[in-house]
């Protein structure tokens, strides 16, 4: 890397402040003077909401008459009233999914999913303003976080309108290994792209109330430069054209608070991965071009891949910590959801396009590494019960946070389905019934058992479930390039069924998975915050064992009842057996790498960001090969933080001018800065020194001054 002046070292641009007040939820928001309507409001909003829950209703309450039909058979009891109660909700809930798919599937059909004078073609708008891309980083790979960055960067510039962005890792990252090597790393980037008082690196020391904190301390920082900010999760990329376009329209439409896209998930190489990434191309737009069409300018933020009015952020989205304890209590998990409502609430608009391509994410490459990060965003949506009396909050808004609620809890409620379920079979079972009663009659009273009208409801159920797949293959035949990315009329519907085989054969397990989630939340135990693991590596099947077993445990005790009660009962229950009772062998096979690569060699669980990738994609892959070859990445044969430090001037330099200000009199003590110096002073070595420190104790004195210089000043040893 060559030299650089000592003014191209800091880290940072000049601060320019910004106000984020801490919003209270019992009390009415200012809305600064926001009119009551939003402008950007389609026309009959309305009535496209009367239809969604229309059809979401009507198919509830005929569920729920065929569904007494056939609890009718042995009168009414408690047993039945609960099973009852439990397929209304449940019914409910997939009929609104229904519904929403199908607004979705003549949203599509139209080619609808824009609104805000966007446009999928023509020219782009010229921007007049300036928007900061924000990728937040948490003790990630530094080089391939910067793949992502490099690679929106590269395709801004070539939209000719690079002066209208500057760029910003934001670090949370807690190892002081992975710190330094985010700095080395941003310094080699900078220098490649010529980025200097354009690309610029943050990191907090205290990483308080996690990624909601990093954003709004930027915010209050800096948030006064910029009109707009697009936030990023480390594994985004995004389109400069798509970019263009919804900034653009940011700066036509003054009262729209944020612009959420269609984030499509790309790179799988394991069969969990591919299913992922094939299951949200093909039925993801539907699903969200029906979200779209009936939320209007009262949509909903996904946390990533969207453009937001900094102002509009800074006034109303100061997110306050929930009273009580963890894990219910304390500051907000989930984030993205309360933000959008609190915009709103103060008078902004909240769109969703799903109708631009262009916008990248990544998918976890296992079951295991989905229960992990759900197990998080469990805790999180849970806690917006906390949310929803939020004085002035949109209806809609609360409905969000309901469906946020209700993806997690509909688990619980589908096992005691099922086990209540299994209850009346043993009921029925063990019960005889009385033909004559207590009265005297002419007549017996036969029980009105009708196992026609219960296959006539289950298929039924089966029917609403299934039905936004053949929707989506619908669309899709209407699509060309989707239809051609994905190998065909013939292979898609072969990957729609593989998909939707493999997925119902999970699908027990992950309710088990989300069930274990939420009663471990509601006994207390917080979910902490690790980093998300995206590679892709072995299958370690002793590991899968000892983390399945539990499932084919119950797979077998279920399946060994059933069968015990009625032949009839074990083979209704056979979808859900054979799921639990192969939960090691799927687990492994999902996680392998060699098994999607397979499915991809014959044409299967393919899109067409694969087969013919898009310009960005093909800017990532470069760069990642450059990456690995070294290209622009800076030198990382050392990658322990204090003899990178000693070993490039350059870095030390910069990490000294991005030190924050000395401890003043009075404030808090940092113990580990303490204890960590003191060390460092006895140490005779360098090499003695990092045996003594512990991990936090070796971060708090890279924040130092004085620490910095006793471990430049250390002998090797």
């Amino acid at each position: 890397m060559s030299a650089m002046a000592s003014s191209d070292l800091a880290f940072l641009p000049p601060e320019a402040p910004l106000a984020m007040p801490v919003q209270d939820l019992r009390h009415a928001p200012d809305r600064h003077d926001h009119a009551a309507s939003l402008a950007t409001r389609p026309p009959l909003l309305w009535l496209r909401r009367l239809f969604v829950f229309g059809v979401a209703a009507g198919l509830t309450i005929f569920g729920a008459y065929e569904m007494n039909l056939v609890l009718n058979s042995m009168g009414v009891s408690t047993l039945g009233v609960v099973v009852l109660g439990l397929f209304v909700t449940l019914g409910a809930w997939i009929s609104l999914s229904f519904a929403s798919c199908l607004a979705g599937f003549l949203s599509l059909l139209t080619r609808g999913g824009l609104g805000l004078g966007i446009t999928r073609d023509g020219p782009l708008p010229v921007l007049s303003s300036r928007t900061a891309i924000l990728m937040p980083t948490y003790n990630e790979d530094p080089e391939r976080v910067l793949v992502g960055l490099k690679s929106i960067y590269d395709s801004l510039a070539a939209t000719g309108q690079l002066d209208a962005f500057h760029f910003f890792m934001l670090s949370d990252t807690t190892d002081p290994d992975v710190w330094v090597q985010e700095e080395r790393a941003m310094l080699a980037f900078r220098d490649a792209v010529r980025g200097q008082g354009r690309v610029f690196y943050r990191r907090r020391a205290k990483n308080i109330d996690r990624k909601a904190g990093n954003l709004g301390e930027w915010v209050r920082r800096f948030g006064g430069a910029y009109e707009n900010m697009l936030t990023l999760d480390a594994d985004s990329i995004m389109d400069g054209a798509l970019i263009i376009r919804i900034v653009g329209a940011m700066e036509r439409n003054p009262g729209v608070g944020l612009i959420q896209t269609l984030p499509v998930i790309v790179g799988g190489s394991t069969l969990f991965a591919r299913m992922q990434q094939f299951a949200g191309r093909i039925y993801g737009p539907l699903i969200a071009y029906g979200i779209a069409w009936w939320h209007g300018s009262e949509g909903n933020y996904w946390g990533h891949n969207a453009v937001i009015r900094t102002r509009a952020f800074a006034e109303q989205a100061g997110l306050p910590h929930l009273p009580g304890r963890k894990p219910f209590g304390g500051h907000i998990l989930s984030h993205d959801f309360v933000e959008a409502a609190l915009m709103r609430r103060g008078g902004w608009a909240i769109h969703m396009v799903p109708g631009l391509f262009g916008s990248y994410e990544e998918s976890p490459p296992s079951l295991t590494d989905v229960a992990i990060r759900d197990r998080r965003w469990c805790q999180g949506n849970l806690q917006h019960y906390k949310v929803l009396p939020t004085r002035g909050m949109a209806w809609v808004s609360r409905l969000h946070m309901l469906m946020g609620i209700g993806s997690y809890i509909t688990s619980p409620l589908w096992l005691l389905f099922l086990l209540c379920g299994i209850a009346i079979s043993l009921q029925s079972h063990f019960y005889r019934p009385e033909y004559f009663g207590t009265t005297k009659s002419l007549y017996p009273r036969w029980p009105q058992v009708d196992p026609v009208q219960a296959k006539y409801v289950f298929f039924g159920t089966m029917a609403i479930l299934l039905a936004p797949k053949a929707l989506a293959f619908i669309a899709t035949l209407f699509d060309r390039m989707t239809l051609r990315g994905s190998g065909g009329v013939i292979r898609l519907a072969v990957s729609i069924v593989l998909e939707t085989v493999i997925g119902g054969l999970i699908a027990p397990i992950a309710m088990l998975i989300h069930t274990s989630g939420v009663i471990s939340i509601l006994l207390g135990r917080d979910s902490g915050w690790n980093a998300q693991n995206r590679d892709a590596g072995g299958v370690d099947l002793r590991e899968v064992a000892r983390g399945y077993w539990v499932y084919t445990a119950i797979g077998l005790l279920m399946a060994a009842a059933a069968w015990i009660v009625s032949e009839a009962l074990f083979l209704w229950m056979t979808p859900v057996l054979i799921g639990l009772a192969l939960a090691i062998p799927l687990a492994a096979m999902t996680a392998s790498r060699d098994v999607g690569l397979w499915l991809r060699s014959i044409g299967l669980l393919t899109i067409a960001e694969e087969t013919d990738p898009p310009p960005i994609l093909r800017i990532a892959e470069r760069n990642d090969l450059a990456c690995s070859q070294r290209e622009y990445a800076a030198d990382v044969s050392v990658d322990e933080a204090f003899h990178a430090l000693r070993h490039d001037p350059v870095l030390l330099g910069a990490h000294k001018a991005a030190l924050p200000q000395p401890r003043e009199r009075g404030a808090a003590i940092d113990a580990n800065l303490l204890v960590g110096l003191v060390k460092l002073r006895e140490a005779p070595s360098l090499n003695a020194a990092l045996d003594a420190l512990s991990r936090q104790e070796k971060a708090a004195v890279l924040t130092s001054a004085e620490g910095v210089d006793l471990v430049a000043s250390l002998p090797e040893g």
